[in-house]
């Protein structure tokens, strides 16, 4: 694949930056020398059983495939009932799965919903919240696990550029949650909501900023014993292989994380100044990460475990999908990692699910994507390349 770095021409940079909507409105100063980068996707295979028998995960865990032929599913949700629903924001659509003889396989699939960029999708009480790039939604879950007719209850969110994949979820305290990525890189935003999570009520009434300066964090959620708000936040592409590393953020009310400003532990971005103070200033009032993790993996799904089937250690530890890098040149990322949790706090990421990257990480075949928790206690896993949604079970003794 072409490598891109500071050698190369400051074109190509200079256009990464400018095909963002409202980058051109906002003055940048010139491509610095220290932008560098490369572009790298590894080759995609076929998931066929003999590479899922090689995947990777604890002892005692199993993987199966619990359905396939998806087109690209991304995000999940699953009702008491078992009923799971998977957003393809390609597609449109809303797919019901269920798994009626219990065997750990979908035997019927259908499309329950279908909305132009459909992505995001919560269940609470007994509706369906999705949300497209604009506008959010709501649909009552009939018996039978379809959907009713779509019913908007919130619009004006902005464009959304680089990141028109949005997330939402229900916080402990009944409020609707949305994260509403950048339309860029790293840039000065034209609307205040972008790069933000926003919090409103439930039918979607009084909006607001809850949080700022995240470039990108689709998977975010509540700890069950803290109930402290953590997200995975998309680190500042083109800094280098290493750098900008992603961030696991405890969400805070008010809380500025840095975005485009610094990154990291306060580290400065230099192709983006602060207005009215140096990086050093705007790094001090910028709140830094609990964890970092590899540069570039790109997390997407985040789902806290709260179920019986897993060793009682995992419970209250979340589960991230690592959707795997382009912008380095050693691939990192495609797996699932489990952020571990002591006395309430994240204390470690550590590897969960691996073996998605074959031939010397140079070809792949998945890209993890959603998650969620299955009421049996096992956890769903959609890969949004190859149509596959995957099942991680404990078979063994506890």
């Amino acid at each position: 694949m072409k490598k891109t770095s500071s050698a190369v021409t400051a074109g190509l940079l200079s256009l990464l930056f400018a095909a963002s909507p409202g980058h051109a409105q906002t003055k940048k100063p010139a491509v610095s020398e220290s932008m560098q980068g490369h572009i790298f996707k590894p080759a995609v295979l076929e998931p066929t059983e003999a590479h899922v028998r090689q995947l990777k995960v604890p002892a005692g865990f199993t993987v199966t495939k619990f359905a396939e032929n998806l087109g690209k599913p991304r995000m999940l949700a699953v009702a008491p009932d078992g009923t799971v629903y998977v957003t393809s924001r390609e597609a449109g659509t809303v797919t019901m799965l269920k798994d009626k003889n219990k065997d750990g396989k979908a035997d019927e699939t259908k499309v329950v919903a279908q909305k132009e960029n459909m992505h995001g999708i919560a269940l609470k009480d007994g509706k369906a919240y999705l949300i497209t790039v604009n506008d959010v939604y709501t649909a009552d879950l009939n018996k039978d696990g379809t959907l009713g007719s779509l019913k908007e209850i919130m619009t004006g969110l902005p464009e959304g550029g680089q990141h028109n994949n949005r997330t939402l979820a229900f916080g402990p305290d009944g409020k609707l949650y949305i994260s509403v990525g950048s339309t860029c890189n790293a840039c000065e935003e034209t609307t205040d909501l972008n790069g933000t999570m926003l919090q409103a009520d439930a039918d979607g009434k009084n909006r607001r900023i809850f949080a700022k300066g995240l470039r990108n964090t689709i998977g975010f959620g509540w700890h069950p014993q803290t109930k402290a708000m953590y997200g995975f936040d998309h680190g500042i592409d083109w800094l280098g292989d290493e750098e900008a590393k992603e961030e696991f953020n405890r969400l805070e009310d008010g809380a500025d994380y840095g975005w485009p400003y610094v990154y990291e532990n306060g580290k400065a971005n230099k192709a983006d100044e602060p207005k009215g103070m140096s990086w050093e200033e705007y790094a001090k009032k910028a709140k830094n990460p609990v964890l970092l993790y590899r540069a570039h993996a790109a997390p997407l799904g985040l789902a806290f475990y709260t179920g019986s089937q897993f060793p009682k250690e995992y419970n209250g530890d979340a589960f991230v999908t690592m959707h795997g890098s382009w912008n380095r040149k050693e691939a990192v990322g495609y797996n699932v990692v489990r952020v571990k949790f002591q006395n309430g706090q994240p204390t470690q990421i550590d590897d969960f699910l691996t073996g998605f990257l074959l031939n010397g990480n140079k070809a792949q075949f998945g890209r993890p994507c959603g998650i969620a928790q299955h009421p049996d206690g096992s956890l769903l896993i959609s890969d949004d390349e190859n149509g596959v949604i995957y099942r991680v079970a404990y078979t063994g003794k506890k």
